[in-house]
């Protein structure tokens, strides 16, 4: 097999990979593969990954894969950088798909935004009502069961609160969605499948938007929803930790810090403490919630921030000798 690849012999030993003992098939499997990711990381000058947070986390055996070891020793070559988003096609103030533009000069518009949601989703138009939003596939990594734990156990429907989920994946949790709308139909909508239109309204029309990903290398919704002032309330992993500040009501003589909320660990009540507080300060504390709304949007999320650190990695990985 390994003739059949086409590249030298002397890089055998590159792409020679055993996997460990639990993760072969059976007792009479030797775990033996070509593995190019290994062939790759062994090889290459510098690595980089989409977060400085996720770059850690591949360092360890619970995101390692079995390759945490190799990483380990590679580490200081091992960067993280940030993905940037379209600030054209992602940008209030121009956004073709809303109802209303904003900026962070005009916020009318995003209420405007917001009753034009629920108006399309028939749910009660009150501006008073936090509307919770989710947008992602609907699978193990994106943590859409952990919605599906607050709704069941910890009374998330119980409170006055609305919530819309847009998303494709998992039967069961698309079949979920129906239920829950069905059976909360003043308080939830689930659009299973995927629009893009509908997602850009839900980002302009949402005041929250949960991101409870279990493992999230860098993840762009975040950095949509903070650019439409919308909150994000995310679990702090990878790259959600790293672009999401975390919200401080005292810091700056109680002027406030953050941009959004995260929760850790990975669990229904974490999620809904984090829920919880971002609600509570949307209804009760005004100038803080603007504050998480406005630093959120002041931030530089171009490509052209990341394309500068791409660029600093590029110019290092000229300067060292090649790695062999």
């Amino acid at each position: 097999m390994f003739g059949s690849l086409v590249v030298p012999d002397d890089w055998y030993g590159c792409l020679e990979y055993v996997f460990p003992e639990h993760m072969r098939a059976h007792e009479l499997d030797k775990g033996e593969a070509v593995n190019p990711m290994k062939g790759a990381i062994v090889t290459a000058d510098r690595l980089l990954t989409v977060s400085q947070g996720y770059a850690y986390e591949i360092t360890t055996e619970e995101g390692g894969f079995g390759l945490e070891q190799l990483l380990r020793g590679r580490q200081h070559v091992l960067n993280g950088i940030v993905n940037g988003v379209d600030i054209d096609e992602w940008d209030p103030a121009t956004d073709q798909h809303i109802a209303e533009h904003y900026w962070p000069g005009n916020m009318h518009g995003k209420k405007e935004c917001k009753k034009a949601l629920q108006k399309e989703l028939g749910l009660r138009e009150d501006e008073h009502v936090p509307v919770i939003g989710f947008i992602g596939r609907l699978d193990f990594q994106k943590g859409a069961d952990l919605i599906q734990d607050a709704v069941h156990n910890h009374g998330l429907l119980h409170q006055d609160v609305q919530v819309i989920m847009l998303g494709s994946g998992d039967p069961g949790i698309e079949d979920w969605m129906a239920w829950a709308e069905e059976n909360n139909k003043d308080k939830f909508r689930g659009w299973r499948g995927f629009s893009v239109p509908t997602a850009h309204r839900m980002m302009a029309g949402c005041d929250i938007l949960l991101m409870p990903s279990r493992f999230e290398p860098c993840g762009l919704n975040q950095l949509y929803s903070m650019r439409y002032g919308t909150v994000p309330v995310a679990h702090a992993t990878g790259g959600l930790k790293d672009t999401i500040e975390d919200f401080n009501p005292y810091a700056h003589e109680k002027m406030g810090a953050g941009t959004g909320l995260t929760f850790s660990p990975f669990s229904g009540e974490a999620m809904m403490g984090s829920l919880c507080s971002a609600i509570d300060t949307y209804r009760h504390h005004k100038d803080q919630w603007e504050g998480i709304q406005r630093r959120g949007m002041d931030q530089d999320m171009s490509w052209q921030r990341s394309a500068a650190q791409y660029e600093q990695v590029f110019r290092w990985a000229m300067i060292d000798p090649p790695y062999a």
